[in-house]
């Protein structure tokens, strides 16, 4: 059956107009560029998820909110542990330089020396909060190529089986006659453009959906993170200062 069905469409498109075949090419090309940002954003989220989870680890089994960031000197400029690590330079930079030179050294003795004002305070949570920002875009960047696919693939083939609808209709008016052998071939190749719109639109919505999920999954994680970072990062550093 979906063999009939394959040659049932090869068939109608042949059989279709110029528009009607410039369409399904449209929406084949669309198709191509969807599935692309699919695999590439799947793979994308698969490891962000991995790494996310890794890092949150490795971050709860720490002492104190530095303690990653001075024994492991994170690199990485993506994710959570990219909105770490500008997070800790911020800190950092705030910090008086004996007490930076302390902290490196990780010779502090918990005397309160590093202690950062509230206006202090509320500079890293901006930093913190600038670098969630810019991650949340990067996170769902790519999902437009497929929702663009999958809202205009049906209504390209929409048009498409309108226009061949029209021209149909049209062939009988001047054929003056309504002759069913005539005029089926016609509407069966204007149909054509609407089944493969639903083709692809279809598998795209699922696979948007489910990924979208994984987006919302790792944007909680990451404004969790967020918020217990600038939290720990107050009770361990905010004390004197006006």
């Amino acid at each position: 059956m979906s063999l009939f069905f394959a040659n049932s469409l090869i068939d109608g498109f042949f059989v279709s107009n110029a528009i009607g075949k410039g369409i399904v090419l449209l929406q084949i090309v669309g198709s191509v560029a969807m599935v692309a940002a699919i695999i590439g954003k799947w793979r994308e989220l698969s490891f962000v998820v991995r790494t996310t989870r890794r890092f949150l680890h490795d971050f709860a089994s720490g002492h104190d909110v530095l303690e990653y960031y001075l024994t492991r000197r994170p690199s990485a400029k993506a994710g959570l542990e990219g909105i770490y690590k500008e997070t800790c330079e911020r800190l950092l930079k705030l910090l008086s330089p004996d007490v930076r030179a302390l902290l490196v050294g990780r010779n502090t003795n918990g005397d309160g020396e590093a202690a950062l004002t509230a206006r202090e305070i509320e500079l890293v949570r901006g930093t913190c909060e600038h670098a969630l920002d810019e991650e949340e875009i990067r996170v769902e960047h790519g999902m437009g190529v497929i929702a663009t696919v999958v809202a205009l693939a049906p209504m390209l083939g929409l048009l498409g089986t309108v226009w061949g609808v029209l021209d149909a209709f049209a062939e009988m008016g001047s054929a003056g006659s309504a002759n069913l052998a005539t005029i089926a071939p016609s509407i069966s190749s204007a149909l054509v453009t609407t089944v493969v719109g639903l083709l692809i639109a279809i598998p795209g919505v699922i696979a948007f959906n489910q990924m979208n999920a994984m987006i919302r999954s790792v944007t909680s994680d990451m404004e969790g993170f967020a918020d217990e970072l600038i939290g720990r990062v107050a009770c361990e550093f905010q004390g004197r200062g006006a």
